[in-house]
């Protein structure tokens, strides 16, 4: 495509060698999340310092893939961690073993190394401003980084359970799972830089079902959370029932007994999916006041869920057939028109099978209309070469 070669002034280029820098970063826009990348036809290589790192480099869509994982690991890990591991027995082993005898604890702890190592890439990464230009002074960077994300990014980075794992006490370790929940907050950013993907059907349905996934593995932390708390309190509770039902009763003086981490975790997500849809069978029920209230929380955002994404779902479906639809539609017309003007069968014939290979190169596109278009004047006479 010519488009490659256009610069800002409307010139064309020629194409340069295949381990280019503008390959390179061609190959950065296609991996790149960040939303702010600049068009292709304005894509020049600016002048920076060896330690600015541009944002649309190769290394910087790669890292930022990685940062996604780290994310997602966090999204999944850290509710689990503060609702399920953090009982009487985990904090007994802790304080015999020490903080790295939970392989859990040192892959968060490797996890807020990478994210402090982001900070520091991000303050040394370029960025688009207002008026579509590159950012490369190292100051402005700093500002608009430290204006932005950086408050959260460092809230997410900071190991909470680290600084608080010499204290013992239950409300410090109650404390330090509610703040260890603070790395939540990078989803926020996660979710802004795959809104580019938001053009493709199949990518969308796809992010929709694991968002509903992962918020019912949230409802479920919380689920456990609050039977968990109340269990001591009451013996009406869904634990006592769970423990009931498996054969496994809970003994106050054995802090290991009970329901096992599995056990718990499959019935409380199974819980939290079948209220959210709706279909729920009884056999895991709210019987105190927590958990009813706990429960009516859940089948409010259950149908605001179901709303949204049933709606994208159906509006999804209906984009993917659209071009069917058009299709069929000017080919009714197409039918009509022979109809009207009683064409004879031969040229009839002709007409149709011209419809259909003019509709199978164009796909319904009218080509004379985008070529007439306002929408990018300076490369319009070069489209026109080019397509023409």
């Amino acid at each position: 495509m010519l488009f490659a070669f256009i610069t800002q002034d409307g010139a064309a280029e020629p194409p340069t060698g295949k381990g280019s820098r503008s390959e390179r970063h061609r190959e950065g826009h296609v991996l790149s999340l960040e939303s702010d990348v600049l068009p292709e036809y304005k894509l020049q290589v600016p002048e920076t310092a060896w330690w600015i790192l541009l944002h649309y480099s190769p290394f910087k869509a790669f890292w930022d893939w990685i940062i996604l994982l780290l994310v997602l690991y966090t999204a999944v890990f850290t509710p689990y961690s503060a609702a399920f591991l953090l009982d009487e027995h985990g904090n007994l082993r802790q304080r015999r073993c020490g903080y790295t005898c939970n392989p859990l604890n040192v892959a968060d702890l490797m996890v807020d190394v990478l994210f402090i190592v982001d900070i520091i890439i991000n303050f040394h990464t370029t960025y688009v401003d207002h008026n579509d230009v590159v950012v490369t002074q190292p100051s402005r960077i700093a500002k608009h980084y430290i204006k932005g994300w950086f408050p959260i990014d460092l809230l997410a980075a900071t190991p909470f359970d680290l600084l608080m794992s010499r204290s013992g006490s239950d409300e410090m370790v109650t404390l330090t799972s509610l703040l260890k929940t603070a790395r939540l907050l990078r989803l926020v950013r996660v979710a802004r830089k795959l809104d580019r993907y938001s053009e493709y059907g199949a990518a969308v349905l796809f992010l929709l079902m694991c968002t509903f996934v992962l918020i019912a593995h949230w409802l479920a932390c919380i689920w456990y959370a609050i039977g968990f708390v109340e269990r001591p309190y009451t013996e009406t509770g869904w634990l006592d029932n769970l423990a009931e039902q498996v054969g496994k009763a809970y003994n106050e003086s054995d802090a290991t007994s009970g329901p096992s981490v599995k056990d718990k975790y499959v019935t409380a997500l199974y819980f939290t999916l079948s209220s959210l849809t709706s279909v729920g069978f009884g056999n895991v029920s709210p019987n105190t006041n927590s958990e009813k209230i706990f429960s009516i929380c859940v089948m409010v955002i259950g149908s605001l869920m179901y709303a949204s994404i049933f709606g994208n779902v159906s509006a999804i479906i209906q984009r993917l057939y659209s071009g069917t639809t058009r299709y069929h539609t000017q080919m009714l017309r197409v039918k009509e028109f022979i109809r009207f003007h009683q064409i004879p069968g031969g040229l009839r014939q002709r007409l149709e099978e011209y419809f259909q290979h003019a509709w199978s190169y164009t796909n319904g596109i009218d080509m004379n209309a985008v070529s007439r278009s306002k929408v990018c004047p300076p490369v319009a006479p070069i489209i026109c070469i080019h397509a023409f």
